[in-house]
């Protein structure tokens, strides 16, 4: 088991000399700076702008096309409307939860597009 673990130690060893280090030490340290900067001339405007700003105006955007209650005050008026019609109220959870599901996916797949493309 010595024998083993140490002559692998050893072929570690050489394969390092034979490469060399500072080739691979150069090629750790510029693959690191490629995934940490965020260096993308195509959308250089686009990422310019801070991030919260952009995540703003997506929300603002998502929230204009579906029709469906965005503050407690709006829930709880749409909650007195349909207070004696339980089956009018289920309706309504059920369509307004598609809605909700609905957007959470577009925000999803915007996301996930502009982090591949940034």
């Amino acid at each position: 088991m010595k024998n083993l673990i140490s002559s692998a130690i050893a072929n570690t060893i050489f394969s390092f000399k034979k490469i060399g280090v500072k080739r691979i030490i150069a090629a750790v340290l510029v693959g690191f700076l490629l995934f940490v900067t965020n260096v993308n001339p195509v959308n250089a405007a686009q990422s310019a702008r801070p991030i919260g700003e952009r995540i703003a105006e997506q929300q603002q955007q998502s929230s204009r096309e579906f029709d469906r209650p965005k503050t407690t005050g709006e829930w709880n008026r749409q909650a007195r409307e349909v207070e004696s019609d339980p089956g009018e109220r289920f309706k309504r959870i059920g369509e307004q939860s598609a809605e909700a599901f609905k957007q959470f996916g577009e925000v999803i797949t915007n996301s996930i597009q502009a982090l591949a493309t940034s």
